[in-house]
């Protein structure tokens, strides 16, 4: 059984679809992936979110809504994971950004040795497409500097699609304490230090209209959830070296700008 969780702020608009093509995916790949069942973290959402998620609720794609009211994608990430109880889960963005080929290219990955495998926009062989801004594409290639001390060999930190073997991250996750937009480093650094085998993978991404993160008004909280891993990790057992394997090439070109921080569309009020 897979179990993909969804964190969510107010994406009644987005969301609707996002499940119908999910559900559409699984009806086609269903004899690779057997029973799949979706999380979607409603994290405090001030419409009608979780509504328009249970009305996606179906036989041939179940979809559980879980409350979480502590503000922030890491928090309703962590939320979401924790209720999870299959031996493989994911998780995946309300926009639907990432191409969901992604799924079955994991699946494989896992079934071959992997403990973790992240989706990467950052290796030659994955196909984005993004909006361009020169404030994000500026402080996004800072935060990727930064980020890329605490996790080396990881090209793309922040991408929104994430496969695990499900018992490793419900024992990783429980000691997450980032809840806004740099959760991913600080879950890739605790997985790290578990001794955990990660797969980076190539993979298609498309920039959805209707973020809500502006690079003024979030950036300076995701630089300083870094500062606050970096100390952390120092408390860390040292992680088993040679246990990631970037499966690619890094591409010549810029990461999307606002993937750094904002990894998909989120609020982080």
């Amino acid at each position: 059984m897979l179990q993909i969780v969804i964190p969510a702020f107010n994406e009644e608009c987005r969301l609707p679809r996002t499940l119908r093509e999910l559900r559409r995916h699984v009806a086609t790949h269903r004899g690779v992936l057997g029973r799949v069942e979706v999380l979607v973290v409603d994290n405090a959402s001030t419409d009608r979110t979780a509504e328009v998620a249970r009305e996606a609720d179906s036989a041939a794609l179940p979809v559980r809504v879980i409350r979480c009211d502590r503000q922030g994608k890491g928090a309703a990430v962590r939320a979401g994971l924790l209720a999870t109880d299959a031996d493989l889960v994911c998780f995946m963005d309300a926009d639907g950004a990432t191409g969901l080929d992604a799924i079955e290219n994991a699946w494989r990955r896992i079934v071959l040795g992997a403990d973790v495998v992240i989706g990467s926009r950052g290796l030659a062989e994955s196909d984005t497409e993004a909006r361009h801004c020169r404030t994000r594409s500026a402080g996004a290639a800072a935060y990727r500097r930064l980020a890329g001390r605490l996790t080396p060999g990881i090209v793309d930190t922040q991408c929104g699609f994430k496969f695990f073997r499900g018992a490793l991250v419900r024992a990783v996750v429980a000691d997450l304490r980032t809840a806004g937009f740099s959760f991913d480093v600080e879950l890739l650094v605790l997985l790290r230090a578990a001794g955990a085998q990660i797969e980076e993978m190539p993979v298609s991404w498309v920039d959805v209209p209707g973020s809500t993160f502006g690079p003024a008004r979030h950036g300076a909280g995701a630089f300083a959830e870094l500062a606050r891993i970096a100390w952390r990790r120092r408390e860390l057992v040292r992680p088993v070296p040679g246990r990631v394997a970037v499966v690619g090439v890094r591409s010549p070109m810029p990461l999307p700008g606002a993937a750094a921080l904002s990894a998909g569309s989120w609020s982080n009020r």
